[in-house]
């Protein structure tokens, strides 16, 4: 989605680090691969904001992930990770809903859990007092909803 939105909108994408980072580990990953993720994600988004047009820059995830995944999985976060998520502000999130089929995915986990999932990230949006709007709705219909509530 974030691929597509960002050329629609002639802008760059940023990737999620985590899809390199990870493809690349033979083992399970750690608290410190978390970390290691974070500050990946945060040199791509460094790295590609000069080149963002419109003033649009379109990330595919942000660090808010790595929140939840150390929470989940190790039961807190690092506090270098909670403190940018307080100071990294961004415009406005596009949350997906989990009104799709489930579609197995290296990166993903948990399929039983995804209603969970979508509650903690809806916890986590409103702690932040973030702006964001969820996207629902099947392929072009989907498309639609999000680069609508892009250009609100």
């Amino acid at each position: 989605m974030a691929k597509y939105l960002a050329q629609t909108l002639h802008t760059v994408c940023v990737p999620e680090y985590a899809r390199y980072y990870c493809a690349n580990l033979n083992k399970q990953y750690t608290l410190q691969d978390e970390v290691n993720m974070f500050y990946g994600q945060l040199a791509l988004e460094h790295a590609l904001t000069p080149l963002a047009q419109n003033g649009i820059l379109v990330c595919d995830t942000t660090i808010l992930t790595v929140k939840i995944w150390c929470d989940h999985l190790f039961g807190d976060t690092p506090q270098e990770v909670k403190q940018e998520i307080m100071t990294r502000k961004y415009d406005h999130y596009l949350l997906m809903d989990i009104d799709l089929p489930w579609q197995d995915d290296p990166l993903r986990d948990f399929p039983e859990q995804r209603e969970h999932f979508m509650q903690v990230w809806e916890k986590e949006l409103n702690a932040l007092n973030a702006n964001y709007t969820v996207i629902s709705g099947q392929g072009e219909e989907r498309f639609s909803n999000a680069l609508g509530a892009i250009k609100m």
